[in-house]
């Protein structure tokens, strides 16, 4: 497996990066070492990690999505920009609303919000909402399912985000949202359920942590439920919203 190295983790990671001609999502990141920077340049070392591309797994497992919506994947960065653009402007909306709505009426609220910027992204959808495991489904239908999945499903990720943090603001309370286009959830239940499992396997295998790309609250409580089985992994979360992402180490460490 390539190990590259910087002046700094991030350093050698975008080194890595750069020389496989990726993006980090693309890839599972594994710290070997975090450097040291010696004393006047004594025992100074430099941080190295290893990139494991993964695209090729979620492809191949969300391949009927990926042919489905390639073209507009490709506008995902724009339609992430156009969500939060949309997000400034529903906040002053939100802003007038007065706070502790019962949640039927806060829950209306959402679709509206919701609906909303399904237009604003051309891809106007209506919402059918649901109970699963506790948390209220907001499921998304529309004839342009990828300006709304976005590539890695990076947008729906950004309305998921979106939707919570505007619950919180007008709800009295603590309502667990899901924002979920066709059947792009579950497939990425199976997905993350794969992704947990390789990489309990390279950790255990390595003896060094690994650390996930960013997900919203539940995927990472999703992994962390499947690795809790697992007795020789640790998990927890690191980071702030929404780029909060998740570590998995060993149990007894090696380094």
């Amino acid at each position: 497996m390539p190990i590259y190295e910087g002046q700094s983790v991030e350093d050698a990671i975008q080194n890595g990066l750069k020389a496989l001609g990726v993006t980090q999502d693309e890839v599972q990141t594994t710290i070997i070492e975090e450097g040291k920077k010696g004393f006047l340049g004594v025992g100074k070392k430099n941080a190295q990690v290893s990139l494991e591309y993964m695209a090729k797994q979620e492809t191949e497992n969300n391949s009927e999505t990926v042919n489905e919506t390639e073209a507009d994947n490709e506008k995902s960065s724009e339609e992430i920009e156009t969500v939060e653009e949309v997000s400034d402007k529903e906040a002053e909306q939100a802003e007038k609303l007065s706070e502790g709505l019962d949640d039927q009426e806060a829950l209306t609220q959402l679709g509206i919000y919701l609906t909303d910027i399904t237009k604003e992204l051309n891809a106007p959808a209506t919402i059918k909402t649901s109970r699963d495991a506790g948390r209220i489904v907001f499921d998304l239908d529309t004839s342009k399912k990828g300006l709304l999945i976005g590539r890695h499903g990076k947008t729906l990720n950004a309305l998921q985000y979106l939707a919570q943090v505007y619950i919180h603001r007008i709800a009295k309370d603590k309502l667990p949202i899901v924002v979920n286009v066709g059947n792009y959830r579950q497939k990425r239940e199976d997905i993350l359920e794969s992704l947990a499992e390789r990489t309990a396997e390279k950790v255990d295998r390595t003896g060094m942590p690994a650390f996930l790309e960013p997900m919203p609250a539940f995927e990472r409580k999703h992994i962390h439920a499947v690795l809790s089985k697992k007795s020789y992994v640790t998990t927890h979360s690191e980071g702030d919203e929404p780029y909060r992402y998740l570590v998995v180490e060993p149990a007894k460490k090696y380094y």
